[in-house]
């Protein structure tokens, strides 16, 4: 096995050393910004799966979301119980809220992917790996140019999170679905 491939394993299967240091790394991001720029990805193995490469351009930043608040507030007063159940307000999942929320941080980046990297019972905390449109690196990836040239590609649910809450993941599922 490679060395990335020991990364995820030690990701999906912490031992208790592990998930005391993920528990000390949470006390200190709670006390960091919302939005912060890092260097380096946390979990080295997802980022580069989901096409982070350590050049320019590429920028990492670990977006906090709050968790919770997504159901519709309770009815107070004489109505009907049908209009009173709790309903979704929100049909988006807390990585695509992250994902927007970076790219109103940074406008002149693109989404490119991201992914979770801790939740506690209050956050949730994404790396959100972004591209620089106009860098040199990005513009000469014949890739990475197709994905910069999508301006607002996250705001029009074209990023891998989005597409999920979609019902887009799974290829023929909508299609079987609407016969």
């Amino acid at each position: 096995m490679g060395m990335y491939k020991y990364l995820r394993e030690a990701w999906k299967k912490p031992t208790d050393s592990i998930i005391e240091v993920q528990r000390q790394r949470m006390i200190s991001w709670r006390k960091q910004p919302v939005t912060l720029r890092i260097e380096h990805p946390t979990r080295i193995d997802r980022a580069r799966s989901l096409g982070y490469k350590a050049k320019q351009g590429f920028i990492i930043v670990r977006q906090r979301v709050n968790r919770g608040g997504k159901m519709r507030e309770d009815n107070l007063g004489g109505r009907r119980p049908k209009t009173s159940r709790l309903k979704k307000v929100l049909d988006k999942n807390y990585q695509t809220i992250a994902e927007e929320r970076a790219a109103r941080k940074y406008v002149n980046c693109e989404v490119l992917n991201s992914y979770l990297v801790g939740k506690d019972g209050k956050h949730a905390w994404f790396e959100v790996i972004m591209i620089d449109r106009c860098h040199p690196n990005i513009t000469r990836d014949l890739h990475l140019r197709m994905v910069a040239a999508q301006r607002g590609r996250v705001y029009r649910g074209l990023t891998s999170a989005s597409r999920k809450s979609r019902g887009l993941r799974n290829k023929g599922f909508g299609a079987e679905k609407a016969r």
